[in-house]
């Protein structure tokens, strides 16, 4: 919990950034302090600390939006999901959102699960390049009902499972 306010930070430094890019995925109002406190709560909630900052931050999660089966995915299906991941401006090309979404395999093994799932504004290119150097295959596009007007893919990779 003592990290929120600083990811919060994170957030704001960021949005701006996204929206001036035309991702208008994140605004002021999501996401904010309550999201990320229920994902510590939940204990979902990774950060990347470098030099003591919060250099990124992810939810790496089980929650998987309804609006997946869109794209053939059985939402069913056990899976490991990344939200929010974002870096700090500071500390991009470091190799940060990378190891977060290597952190999620990790998850992923240790709780026997296969599938990694992602989604991602259609305006975000950064992690549109991302997703596919990790091995990540776009399923197809969707929208989310929380966030309307935008448009979302979806991005899948299976693993072999770890005992």
């Amino acid at each position: 919990m003592e990290d929120v306010a600083a990811i919060m930070a994170l957030v704001r430094r960021v949005v701006p950034l996204m929206r001036a890019s035309g991702n208008l995925q994140w605004d002021d109002r999501y996401p904010n302090d309550a999201v990320f406190e229920k994902d510590v709560e939940q204990g979902q909630l990774w950060a990347a600390e470098i030099d003591g900052q919060v250099g990124g931050v992810a939810a790496i999660t089980a929650d998987q939006e309804p609006e997946y089966a869109a794209v053939g995915w059985d939402i069913n299906e056990a899976a490991i999901v990344v939200h929010r991941l974002a870096v700090d401006p500071a500390f991009r090309g470091k190799g940060i959102a990378a190891a977060l979404m290597l952190q999620a395999e990790v998850v992923a093994a240790g709780r026997g699960i296969q599938v990694l799932r992602v989604d991602t504004n259609t305006e975000n290119e950064a992690t549109q390049r991302l997703f596919p150097k990790l091995g990540y295959v776009l399923a197809g596009e969707i929208s989310l009902g929380f966030r309307p007007g935008l448009r979302f893919r979806c991005y899948e990779k299976r693993v072999g499972c770890v005992s």
